[in-house]
């Protein structure tokens, strides 16, 4: 079975509750240091509860359920904690996952570190400047860059009109 299907499958599971959708939550081990940060009640209190658990905890949101999924406007897509422009609507397409995705993040916006979840091996892909967990990146996105920048669309807010 490739990543794909198992995400599917496991999409849908968590979509009927079967299935939680946590990554590696409750306090990841996060040797980086960035230029926006806090406590952890500062955070909770900044984010509430769902994106705090997202950002800061690496929970994922359940499949199909981010208003943002549906976001076709022009705009920029910025972390929901630091409000760093991430994604231009330019690079957004539908990947059929459940959750906001793109072909390509805004040049130095995003870090990557291996993640060994579920069993498998991804890269999470987290704000550069505050470590907000956005979501993983997989290589089977349209071109030009065939990759699939899968985010969590409580990790993200959206700017009609802006550009970076």
């Amino acid at each position: 079975m490739n990543r794909r299907i198992f995400l599917h499958r496991t999409s849908l599971l968590a979509a009927i509750g079967l299935v939680p959708l946590a990554g590696t939550a409750g306090n990841p081990a996060n040797p980086e240091t960035f230029e926006v940060h806090h406590s952890e009640e500062e955070w909770r209190k900044l984010l509430g509860g769902a994106a705090f658990r997202v950002l800061r905890q690496e929970d994922t949101e359940r499949p199909f359920t981010s208003p943002l999924l549906e976001e076709h406007r022009a705009g920029m897509f910025r972390c929901a904690g630091c409000a760093l422009p991430l994604f231009s609507s330019e690079t957004k397409f539908e990947s059929h996952t459940g959750w906001p995705s793109f072909w390509k993040p805004l040049p130095g916006a995003i870090s990557r570190r291996d993640d060994s979840s579920f069993g498998m091996q991804r890269i999470e892909v987290h704000c550069r400047r505050c470590g907000g967990h956005q979501g993983h990146v997989f290589d089977d996105g349209p071109k030009p860059t065939g990759l699939r920048y899968c985010i969590n669309g409580l990790s993200l807010t959206f700017a009609p009109g802006a550009t970076a």
